[in-house]
């Protein structure tokens, strides 16, 4: 499901209105060089033919700039990171990782016009839903209500062989509710609720999706001081009747928020640390800035040979890494495990993860981040930065890499 449902309500930059619990107004804005993220956890049951197989948590993470803006329509240029973690697996008896893994990611440009409205090239998977939340040109009034065509767009590449991103139209209803209350603040709110039936023409592979259906119900809810939304929460339960007499069956929640940015100065910032790791005597850690923000590469992290049990001695190291990443609190982490070319690529992929999450789980018992903050990823052997044949390189090449993102 983490690869077919990402975020259900997308969230920008709008004008500021006068609150007024009899009569409100709802309309984008867009503010050209605006940048901001967007953070949805999804809390998702799986179930085959009625019965649990699963549970997982999934983890989006939505990076926005709007890049232009033209007769009030937005351009966006947007990144989308899904990643998840098993919080019960009934086939294995386990209760899962602590850590977020990486699942994949997605890039997207679009325009949205001052009522929501969606203009986007089919060839982009995300966002998943669009043309929601739109709204009508007018004032509304407590318990106004309206309706809308929206669609849903499936990616079935890995799960069906569907090379195109599949699409699925809805008509979304909504209510305008009044104050609702989030995070101990009221904002006006309206509800948006819709389903979807469909019969895919799909033929391809073993087995294949010969129905689907789902019902979504959300509460989104309005922030008139920076003119957006702010936040939503949502239920949902969606089914997939497939070929072979089997069904598979979502069940969930999820709530999501907007989160400005803001900019992040990479020449001081990597400044900073430099001077902070010489201080701390911190040994074979290179820093510098990249696309995202800033990267610590921490070479030659030392762990017992093929696990990923640090030994002893890199927990010093970790210590004083952990104590500089927790100057910056308000950016997010991503942590790339790397290895060097010393066995099969899956073998690699599976441990460069796995010490990946060593040291996230280290971050997490001591309060550098929570587990909604950073995500890690493993890359096996595929991005080496030295040669693999002499004992020097590989030594590079066994590293893990802490990026601090400035979106």
């Amino acid at each position: 499901m983490a690869k077919i449902k990402l975020i259900l309500v997308f969230m920008l930059f709008n004008i500021f209105h006068p609150f007024s619990a009899r009569c409100e107004i709802f309309e984008y804005k867009h503010i050209q060089g605006a940048r901001y993220r967007i953070l949805s956890v999804v809390d998702e049951a799986v179930f085959f033919n009625g019965v649990l197989s699963y549970r997982a948590e999934i983890l989006n993470r939505i990076a926005v700039e709007v890049t232009g803006v033209k007769d009030g329509k937005g351009e966006h240029k947007a990144t989308f990171q899904t990643s998840e973690r098993i919080v019960f697996d009934s086939a294995n008896k386990v209760q899962a990782n602590s850590s977020f893994a990486w699942s994949r990611e997605y890039e997207s440009v679009f325009v949205r016009d001052k009522l929501g409205y969606l203009t986007i090239d089919p060839k982009y998977y995300m966002p998943v839903v669009r043309n929601v939340p739109v709204f009508p040109d007018k004032n509304l009034n407590l318990m106004d209500k309206w309706s809308a065509e929206g669609y849903e767009i499936h990616d079935f590449r890995d799960s069906f062989g569907i090379q195109e991103p599949y699409r699925i139209p809805f008509i979304a209803n909504y209510v305008y509710v009044g104050q609702r209350e989030w995070k101990g603040k009221s904002y006006p709110a309206f509800s948006v609720s819709y389903k979807i039936a469909s019969r895919p023409q799909i033929t391809q592979g073993h087995v294949y999706p010969v129905r689907i259906m789902g019902d979504f119900d959300q509460i989104v809810y309005w922030d008139h001081s920076l003119g957006q939304e702010i936040a939503y929460e949502e239920s949902f339960r969606m089914t997939f009747e497939m070929s072979d007499k089997r069904k598979i069956e979502f069940r969930g929640t999820a709530q999501a928020e907007f989160i400005e940015s803001e900019e992040m100065n990479k020449e001081k910032l990597v400044d900073e640390i430099k001077k902070e790791i010489d201080r701390l005597k911190i040994p074979d850690v290179d820093v510098r800035a990249v696309d995202e923000g800033i990267s610590l590469t921490l070479e030659n992290i030392q762990f017992v040979a093929d696990s990923a049990k640090m030994l002893p001695g890199e927990l010093g190291k970790l210590e004083r890494i952990a104590a500089i990443l927790k100057r910056y609190p308000d950016r997010d982490i991503i942590i790339s495990g790397h290895a060097a070319l010393a066995g099969s690529k899956d073998y690699l992929l599976k441990l460069s993860q796995e010490r990946a999450k060593s040291v996230a789980d280290y971050f997490l018992a001591n309060n550098v981040r929570t587990a909604d903050r950073m995500v890690i990823r493993g890359y096996g052997a595929d991005m080496p930065i030295a040669d693999n044949k002499t004992e020097e390189g590989m030594r590079k090449n066994r590293r893990v890499e802490i990026t601090i993102l400035e979106n």
